[in-house]
């Protein structure tokens, strides 16, 4: 397990682990249930209603069949039958992400099995609450290479924060308890639970909640509070702070806190990849996203300041750069729920292990106390100079795009026109390349949970599924896939699984015809030799996603110039009864800038190809 300890949840923490961190207004523990006599299968979907599992996205096969069946008389459980496992596993992640409950996939043994290694790789790096059930081959043959066996407990071990294998009926609902219990907490992650078949035919005594024991796991949520003094201390001396804020804020349900702090401090702050729309764009003191494919603004402004205060981010390599050149002049407060995380890749000066949430509401008490008494109102807390500086960065470098000279479509004012005319209640769920940093980009975010992305294992495919799920989630608001032409050919059987379902997602496919991102990279770094990279020519549609789109039963639509983006996109907005997928048919040459290279300093951030850097570092 990732958390070094944790103690066992009470029968009211086991009877809410499907739903989101608990309130103020959280609904009493659930009566029990009597014991009475079912099958293990019974007893798997008996413990799913129990525990607060309303969706499960999979497809049945030998391993896992005796399931299905109690599955078909559940009045709290849907299942939706998705055309590929993987799609399972993303919807399962875009369910859990647009929530903060856990998803729930389920799968047979063996391929059906190893097809969910990806969503949940995918859901460990972006610590995604989930909870993956399959199916293996009875007990008796396991480890003899039976028809459809595969080890996916072991497959899977680096990969999960926890996982089990059970052959016993009678501990079904337990391993069920324990794994979204540790799912959802501490550092939410992936949770695999594999059952032999023999154990899902076989009677045994149900009753809710089981007694769990889980010794050794006990996340620690509050912050210490010298720790937390500790840090006021480096706020308050600081002349050039920075608030950077990773993924873990919008796990912890945290951004109103941060909010409140950034209020509070005005402290310049910067939003990673997995946290837009923790601080919205449009608030004056948010510099936009660092790292690779940055602002100018936000990753100058880590690499210049005095005190970087990290929460809930990891210092991964697409934000810090080369590490040895990353904020060569800051002090660290690092505060993660993850102890493992904090001083990994950067050491910190005060390390703050807990909720983040604990953590930012710690920091606003003691920034209040210290800035009211006497020796802090005469020193320190004064970053007006600083705000002046990054304020100006901002405005000297803000983002934008060149159309190109023979006017065909810029993709970055497709996703912008989308974002525009969609609004900040809706939810954009991205693939993975050229289309993903744009839609970072160029849409605005004002809330928390309104984009869904593959960040840390950047999985191509992931949009459509996740989107399905995200709208299977929260059905009142409308949910786009913003989507490659590359990625929309890995996962598009999903559409199908949406019609019949009647989960009218929207998908916005940014069709330049090729790996666009690999593209990129060849053009700057290959001498333009095109490998492998080009998905058809551009004088024909193989396929045509238009009569795909229809052939799936969805609304097909195409945009080739500017004149027509409104148009499509207001068409998708006003049609809710089925899936509407557009082809935008965009400028293939168009590239992701500012764009840092991989490896290289921070320092040789470039606003646009050969360019130097867009101005000597100079303090």
């Amino acid at each position: 397990m990732s958390d070094t300890t944790k103690q066992a949840p009470s029968p009211a923490d086991v009877a809410s682990l499907a739903r989101p961190r608990p309130t103020a207004e959280a609904k009493p523990a659930e009566a029990v249930t009597p014991a009475r006599e079912v099958t293990g299968a019974q007893a798997l979907v008996l413990s799913l209603e129990a525990i607060g599992c309303d969706t499960v996205f999979g497809i049945p096969g030998g391993a896992i069949l005796p399931a299905y069946d109690p599955m078909l008389d559940s009045k709290k459980v849907r299942h939706i039958l998705v055309r590929h496992e993987q799609g399972a596993g993303h919807a399962a992640e875009g369910y859990a992400a647009a929530t903060g409950k856990v998803g729930v996939c389920m799968a047979t043994s063996g391929p059906g099995a190893t097809n969910l290694v990806t969503p949940i790789a995918d859901a460990h790096m972006d610590s995604v609450p989930m909870v993956a059930i399959t199916g293996q081959v009875a007990s008796a043959a396991i480890g003899t290479d039976a028809f459809q066996e595969a080890d996916i407990r072991g497959i899977t071990m680096p990969i999960t924060k926890h996982n089990y294998l059970v052959t016993d009926a009678a501990k079904i609902p337990q391993a069920i308890a324990e794994a979204f219990h540790v799912a959802s907490t501490g550092r939410p992650g992936p949770v695999l639970v594999d059952i032999s078949k023999d154990a899902l035919q076989a009677k045994t005594t149900f009753s809710w909640p089981p007694q769990i024991d889980l010794p050794g796991y006990r996340p620690v949520l509050r912050p210490h509070g010298k720790q937390i003094r500790e840090a006021a201390r480096l706020m308050a001396a600081a002349k050039r702070p920075i608030l950077y804020v990773g993924g873990g804020v919008v796990r912890a349900r945290a951004s109103e806190q941060l909010r409140r702090l950034v209020e509070l401090t005005q402290i310049p702050v910067v939003t990673t990849l997995m946290a837009r729309g923790t601080v919205p764009d449009s608030e004056p003191l948010n510099l936009g996203m660092p790292g690779m494919h940055g602002t100018v603004a936000a990753v100058t402004g880590l690499q210049k300041s005095d005190l970087i205060i990290a929460l809930g981010a990891r210092f991964d390599d697409r934000v810090t750069g080369q590490l040895s050149t990353f904020a060569p002049h800051a002090k660290v407060i690092h505060a993660d729920i993850d102890p493992a995380e904090i001083s990994k890749n950067r050491i910190a000066d005060v390390p703050i292990v807990g909720d983040v949430g604990e953590v930012i509401k710690d920091l606003i008490e003691q920034v209040t106390l210290d800035r009211a008494s006497a020796e802090g109102a005469e020193h320190g807390w004064d970053y007006a100079a600083w705000r002046t500086r990054v304020a100006d960065w901002k405005q000297t470098f803000p983002l934008g795009w060149t159309d190109s000279e023979d006017g065909t479509l810029s993709p970055q004012y497709v996703i912008e026109r989308i974002g525009a005319l969609s609004g900040p209640e809706s939810t954009y769920v991205a693939g993975v390349g050229q289309h993903q940093m744009w839609a970072a980009q160029f849409v605005q975010y004002e809330r928390p949970n309104a984009w869904i992305n593959s960040g840390g294992l950047g999985t191509m495919g992931f949009s459509v599924p996740a989107a399905m799920g995200a709208k299977v989630a929260e059905p009142e608001r409308t949910v786009w896939a913003i989507d490659g032409d590359g990625c929309f050919q890995m996962t598009n059987q999903e559409l199908a699984t949406c019609v019949i379902n009647n989960i009218p997602i929207k998908v916005a496919v940014i069709n330049n015809s090729s790996l666009g991102m690999v593209r990129q990279w060849q053009t700057l770094f290959y001498n333009e030799r095109y490998s492998n990279t080009d998905l058809q020519p551009m004088s024909q549609r193989v396929p045509d996603f238009v009569k795909l789109a229809d052939a799936y039963g969805c609304l097909g639509l195409r945009a080739e110039t500017p004149e027509e983006v409104d148009a499509v996109i207001k068409q998708a907005l006003e049609t809710d009864d089925r899936p509407v997928v557009i082809d935008f048919i965009v400028h293939r040459d168009a590239m992701v800038w500012p764009m840092v290279p991989a490896g290289v300093s921070n320092d040789m951030i470039q606003a646009a190809r050969h360019e130097a850097p867009v101005w000597e570092r100079e303090d």
